[in-house]
């Protein structure tokens, strides 16, 4: 596995000028899918990682070897470079080196270390708290320093805007950008106002999470120095989707010939890269 390659891959869209929608991706098929149809990035999000490892709500019950054992299981799919959710890092400072040391090891591009007071402490659930400036900037120095392939690029990701505003947004911006970052990742950007001030304080590489319909249009926000744009995780809704109507429908007595909406064996062949393994068969299972 080229780790290195697709971690180039990630920052040459960083260092573009367009805006890119990562593809959401969960398991080793959904990344083969995003590649198949031309996704630059991939985006595993803890929340989704979640939801496919536990059946759990985003509630930080996931633990980091789990996380990363996903993430490697999507990495080795293919070759599609892979962004990651690492929410806070998984405690603290020394936490978020374990976190870094196990996720460049699964073969992910890129990570972003978030300055989220997690997980929920007691007396405060539903209640969001940031941690200090000064221990989020230590989180980033830490992330940094055990980062041993100087192609990971990691993301310094706050949600200030919702907690305390813009001015602590950009105050802490613009000190994990000092801290060294390779990229500011925003959560909750409502208003081109925001986003303008954000960009005007800074002059790393954006990523966007959890905007709002005035935040969409991909020419301005690769104005705005965004270069990459998440668009949500339908992917994995879409699943469950399809998932639970076909098991109703066998469950009523719908006739497996008679199901609507199932992958074609074609696609499955593909999806499964099935011709590589009947060539892997002949060429290595078969008498000459």
């Amino acid at each position: 596995m080229n780790w290195s390659d697709r971690r180039q891959r990630f920052r040459a869209v960083l260092q573009g000028s367009r805006c890119v929608h990562p593809g959401s991706v969960f398991d080793p098929i959904s990344a083969r899918l995003a590649e198949d149809l031309g996704f630059e990035i991939g985006m595993f999000a803890g929340s989704v990682a979640s939801f496919t490892v536990l059946g759990n709500p985003d509630l930080i019950l996931l633990t980091l070897t789990e996380f990363a054992e996903q993430a490697y299981r999507i990495c080795r799919a293919g070759s599609l470079p892979l962004l990651v959710d690492a929410d806070h890092g998984y405690g603290n400072a020394l936490n978020v080196m374990r976190t870094v040391e196990e996720l460049e090891t699964a073969g992910i591009a890129a990570l972003s270390i978030e300055d989220t007071a997690l997980p929920a402490n007691f007396g405060a659930a539903g209640e969001m708290k940031l941690i200090s400036i000064e221990e989020g900037v230590g989180k980033m120095r830490a992330a940094l320093a055990a980062r041993q392939d100087p192609g990971l690029v990691i993301a310094g990701r706050t949600q200030a805007i919702s907690v305390s505003g813009l001015e602590d947004t950009i105050a802490r911006a613009r000190a994990y950008e000092a801290a060294g970052v390779d990229a500011l990742f925003f959560v909750g950007l409502r208003k081109r106002a925001e986003l303008d001030a954000v960009a005007a304080a800074t002059r790393l590489p954006l990523i966007l999470g959890g905007t709002s319909a005035e935040l969409q249009d991909a020419e301005y926000l690769g104005a705005r120095r965004v270069r990459v744009a998440l668009q949500g995780h339908q992917p994995f809704m879409a699943a469950v989707r399809a998932v639970h109507d076909t098991l109703k429908a066998l469950r009523q007595g719908v006739k497996p010939a008679d199901l609507a909406g199932v992958a074609s064996a074609e696609l499955m062949k593909q999806v499964t890269r099935d011709g590589d393994h009947r060539r892997w068969m002949q060429d290595f299972l078969t008498r000459k």
